[in-house]
């Protein structure tokens, strides 16, 4: 009986290295599935918009236009970029159509009070296809609500109101400089 236990957990083993590792890296938004389509030339085209520092991170904001050379099709988008001491440097890629949303809820989150709940403490949040998350955030009625901008697994980064409102006023800016060569097509 122990010798089938062990050919049969020997046989388990052997199928589950051959089977194919799941994909946690998925691509997630339009441009992202755009730039990653083979076979075809991709221009990707990028423009930084500006940056904040919070303590050790840096958050930048970075304008995408990319383009197919065979079709001319072009995909538009934002990549806000994390970079810490700590940490290797990651991106989220927030599409076109998502800008706006994020910019409203960004406003919304910045403005919130503690009237959204009658329970004492909230976690309130907007998060884009990619998983960027913006968060307000308050444990009891008393001090003060915490923004905090989050992204796959780094940990949450802390900001000060003029930061949300540094961090809003890029996304906007890198908006309008989309939809000027937007029109310029």
């Amino acid at each position: 009986m122990n010798k089938l236990h062990v050919i049969l957990a020997v046989a388990f083993c052997s199928l589950a290295g051959n089977s194919p590792a799941q994909d946690t890296n998925a691509l997630k938004t339009d441009i992202g599935v755009f730039e990653a389509q083979t076979g075809t030339v991709i221009i990707k085209g990028f423009g930084q918009i500006g940056s904040i520092t919070v303590g050790a991170d840096v958050i930048s904001v970075t304008c995408k236009a990319s383009t197919n050379a065979g079709t001319g099709f072009r995909a538009y988008g934002l990549a806000i970029g994390f970079a810490g001491n700590d940490q290797a440097r990651e991106r989220a890629l927030v599409d076109y159509d998502e800008i706006d949303s994020l910019l409203s809820g960004i406003n919304y989150l910045s403005k919130i009070t503690y009237d959204v709940t009658p329970l004492p403490g909230f976690e309130a949040s907007y998060t884009t296809k990619a998983g960027l998350r913006v968060v307000a955030y308050s444990a009891r009625r008393q001090g003060g609500i915490q923004t905090f901008l989050q992204y796959g697994e780094r940990p949450r980064i802390l900001l000060t109101s003029d930061q949300v409102a540094q961090f809003y006023g890029l996304i906007g800016q890198a908006r309008d400089n989309l939809n000027s060569l937007r029109t310029l097509k």
